[in-house]
Parts: structure tokens; sequence; C-alpha cells
């Protein structure tokens, strides 16, 4: 057994301690207090375990971001963790950190604390048996993932083109895989304008934007090719003001996903490029492509391949896997830096009551990433 293995397995029940008060924590990321806590203590954990905070970045809506660093080396490798959460205000009070059947649960948990909680111990792993990687360790804290990361894309694009190579610890869902590819995301929000009119003394009148939106919503979904890899779905509408009135606005917000980038492109032009089906009604169509397809490369599949020799080594198999979800790993992909994702903890259930992360498996997972981090 490695002697990285050998120092995780004894530092299980300190992982899930740690874990607990993580997951204890509530970290929404509209609420910039709650995050900004939550990035806190998780940045005094890497500073306890020997890295620097190299950076704050500042966020005057949002929680802050943090940049921090190991070790020197010719090169760098970015691991990235972002600590937001989908879960609300006060979650971790109803909800809090359980363990049942070898199982722990809460907020959070899967995605992506317990991710964040194998960085730590990978990086603790390598500094308490004297180890030194080849490459200077850029480990990026970031408190807006899960809506888009619209204030922290910049500062991983940047570190992105620094990099040799792109670590993301993203959860693997379910079974035992690393992600080599992600669909792109694509968002939109088409707006119809009709006619308002009486509906019941001259509709005729008026200009249904409802009805409108109805037609466009059959078009949007038509455009979904399971072969392709494509899927539109309209995920939310809204209209109208009464009953008793013709509809003269309404509303729907488009989710867009592609494996590739072409394919990305071409449906992105279709959607921009609705025309209205009924005489005066308006469209007005706004959005794009958030996130690029991650898209499998020779050098991702070479870095999957290295993993996969890993962690047959520690005496457990991982699978590759194509994920229908974004992660920020999609951006650093689209830069053409070597990329690996889903090296978090085993789990699944993410965005739902039903989250969980397998405990015997943080040890695993954590060596894996800390004997990756040694041989690239």
């Amino acid at each position: 057994m490695s002697q990285i293995l050998d120092y995780l397995k004894s530092q299980q029940e300190a992982m899930i301690t740690l874990l607990e008060q993580w997951v204890n924590q509530d970290s929404p990321t509209n609420h910039k207090p709650s995050t900004d806590l939550m990035g806190q203590m998780m940045v005094q954990a890497f500073v306890e375990a020997g890295a620097t905070l190299a950076a704050v970045h500042p966020q005057p809506d949002l929680g802050n971001h943090y940049t921090i660093t190991y070790g020197q080396g010719d090169g760098q490798i970015l691991v990235l963790c972002h600590f937001d959460t989908v879960w609300p205000l006060g979650e971790a009070e109803r909800r809090p950190f359980t363990i049942e059947d070898g199982r722990a649960k809460g907020p959070g948990v899967h995605d992506m604390k317990a991710g964040v909680l194998i960085g730590l111990f990978a990086l603790k792993a390598i500094q308490q048996l004297g180890l030194t990687p080849r490459h200077k360790l850029i480990f990026l804290l970031t408190s807006d993932e899960e809506i888009g990361s619209p204030t922290s894309r910049q500062l991983i694009e940047a570190a992105g083109r620094q990099s040799r190579y792109c670590l993301v610890l993203e959860g693997a869902h379910n079974r035992s895989v690393l992600t080599t590819s992600r669909k792109g995301v694509g968002r939109f929000q088409l707006e119809v304008r009709g006619i308002s009119a009486h509906a019941g003394v001259e509709p005729q009148k008026g200009a249904s934007a409802i009805e409108e939106l109805a037609h466009q919503i059959q078009a949007l979904h038509a455009m979904t090719d399971f072969a392709r890899g494509v899927t539109v779905n309209v995920g939310v509408v809204s209209g109208g003001e009464r009953s008793n009135v013709v509809a003269a606005r309404a509303v729907a917000e488009i989710d867009l996903r592609v494996a590739t980038g072409a394919d990305g492109e071409e449906i992105s032009r279709k959607i921009l490029g609705l025309q209205p089906h009924l005489s005066g009604c308006q469209l007005h169509i706004t959005g794009g492509l958030n996130r690029a397809p991650f898209e499998e490369t020779p050098a991702g599949l070479a870095l999957f391949a290295k993993a996969q020799a890993i962690a047959q080594n520690l005496g457990f198999t991982v699978e590759k896997f194509s994920s229908g979800g974004g992660s920020d790993g999609n951006f650093v992909a689209a830069l053409g830096t070597p990329t690996l994702d889903g090296l978090g903890s085993l789990g699944g259930g993410a965005h739902a009551l039903t989250e969980y992360t397998v405990l015997e498996a943080l040890p695993l997972r954590a060596a894996l990433l800390a004997e990756l981090i040694m041989q690239l």
C-alpha cells in the first residue's frame, strides 16, 4: 500500500469531523456573509496544512474567491474547487450533517464540500510526508459556480492559461468514475411581446403572447437531438396578467446542452434566429453559451489513463465518464489545457435532498489526487 494512502486512512476520522463542520455552515451562492464565512473556514484549513493564501479576490455582492498556493516547481497545476451550494440560508440547521450506513448526508456534502476536503487532505498528505511535487499547486476556491461562475470565470481562465494541467474536484456521481468530457451549457431568455385586448369583448384585436410562446416552445424542443447529444429545454415560463385579458407579454427561460462546439454554434444561431408565428407578436431573445463543451482530447485522455493506473495500484478501479452537466473545468478545457474532472467525492444526489458522499471512499479519492499530483 502507498504511504500516501496509509497516511490518509489514518486521517479518516479527522476528515469526517472537518466535513461535518463545513456542511453545517450554510454557503448559498446568493448570501455573501455566509459564503464568505465558509470560504474563510476553508482557507484557514489550507493555511494550517502548509499552504499560502496568495490572493483574496473581493466581490461586492457574492462571496469572495481565494487563490491558495503550495510549493514551487517549474510549472503549475490548477486545482479547481467551489464552496457555494444551491441550498438556501438555514438549510444546514434544518438538515444538519448526519451519517447513515456509511454515507454522510447534508446540504452540499457531495457538491462539493467533500471535494474541497479531498483537495485539502491530498495536500496534507504531501506536506506531512515531506513530498515535493514537481509543479507548483494553485488551489482556486470560488463562490459562484452554482450560478454559472459570473465573477470567477476570468480568474479561472487566467489561471488555466498559466497551468500545465487542471484537476477539478467535482464529485463522481454514484459510481467510481472520472470525468473526461462535459456538455457545453447555454442559457437563453425568450420574451414574447403581443397585443393586449379584452378576451370577451374584442379578442380579435389582440395578439396573445402566451399562444405565440406555445408555438415557440414546440419549435425549441424540436431542436433536441439525443443522438448528437443536443438537448433544448424550456424550464421556466411566465406570462399574462388576468384570465380575461389577451396576454401582452410572456417569457421563457431556456437551457441548451451540446456535446461539441460546432453544435453549440449551430443551435445557438437557431435559437437566436427564431421568428414569430402569429401576426402582431414580436420576439426578443438574449443569451448564448455560458460554458463551451469540455471535449475529450488526447492530452486529457492521457491524464485520465495516468489516474486510472494510479487507482489500480491503490486497489480500486475508475472508468471514464461523459457528463451532461457543466463545471468550471469547461472553461479551462476550452483553452486547450489538459483537464481531468470528477476527482472529488464518490457520492450522488447533488442538488437533491438525497445528496450523500461515501465516507470510506474519502481517503481513497484523496490518495488518488495526491498520487496524481506527484506523478505529473
